[in-house]
């Protein structure tokens, strides 16, 4: 608990830089994967969003049943990657503001 009014406003405000903090810092995450032959690259913000898709020249073999499993398990694992960079920084963030 708190004994004073002083310390009290100290904490909210530090916690309050921190959330400050928190969001700047999910704001920049990112998630970039390539396929395993590296025929597509794709890059995706925070919240899952494309950022950036690139194609190799290697795409020009594949099938199009290839070239779609490619493009979405490499989206779907750049989106992985995000999503946990952005579940470490929250969970890093409860457990400051827990104390």
């Amino acid at each position: 608990m708190y004994e004073t009014m002083d310390e009290l406003m100290a904490s909210v405000q530090r916690r309050l830089y921190r959330i400050r903090d928190l969001t700047d810092d999910i704001a920049g995450v990112r998630g970039r994967e390539s396929a395993q032959d590296g025929s597509i690259t794709v890059e995706v913000d925070g919240n899952g969003a494309l950022l950036d898709l690139q194609f190799s020249q290697a795409v020009s073999t594949m099938t199009p049943a290839e070239f779609e499993s490619t493009l979405v398990a490499t989206a779907a694992a750049a989106v992985r990657r995000a999503f946990e960079r952005r579940s470490e920084l929250v969970t890093t963030f409860n457990e400051e503001v827990a104390d």
